[in-house]
């Protein structure tokens, strides 16, 4: 019986091992497959960043296109104005009138970019700030409490939005 026992065991010995090089083979497939999984998963989800990226690309080029156009089109009837008033004071002897009508062209645009957010700097007698300032040059201050106060602006300076788009160029008391 002893013998028979031993038998028994070496063929449940050799089972369990056919078993488990098909459980070995099985697991392995199965790990094939997940890997081709999340590869494709991978390739689709990068696809897909990509063709994100490139239309947010396409869509940042398109806002500063068309923001730039709807501004030149809001300036183009000042630049007909201009191209009126040229025509017309080549026969005008009366400077008055020339006056008048470029005020009326220079306050046509100045309102249509104050309508865009451009707003200028009010910097006479302010003190000197660096962030929206350019020292051309410092003279002496004509009065004490102008020390390191801006006296003169030789150049405006504007922001957008609360965003400085040119600095003002000034001359600082000291």
């Amino acid at each position: 019986m002893k013998s028979n026992k031993k038998g028994k065991a070496k063929e449940d010995v050799e089972k369990k091992v056919d078993v488990d090089a098909a459980t070995e083979e099985s697991q392995e497939t199965v790990v094939k497959e997940v890997n081709i999984d999340f590869k494709d998963k991978y390739i689709r989800l990068y696809s897909e960043f990509e063709n994100y990226r490139k239309r947010t690309a396409k869509e940042k080029i398109d806002i500063i296109t068309n923001a730039s156009e709807n501004v030149i089109q809001e300036i183009l009837p000042v630049v007909d104005d201009f191209e009126r008033a040229i025509l017309n004071n080549k026969d005008v002897s009366d400077a008055e009138n020339i006056k008048e009508g470029l005020e009326l062209i220079y306050n046509k645009l100045n309102k249509i970019l104050s309508n865009q957010g451009l707003k200028p700097m009010d910097s006479i007698e302010k003190e000197f700030d660096a962030d929206i300032h350019e020292a051309i040059t410092k003279i002496p201050a004509p009065k004490n409490k102008l020390k390191g106060k801006v006296i003169d602006v030789i150049e405006k300076g504007y922001t957008i939005n609360e965003k400085v788009i040119r600095f003002a160029k000034v001359v600082v008391g000291e």
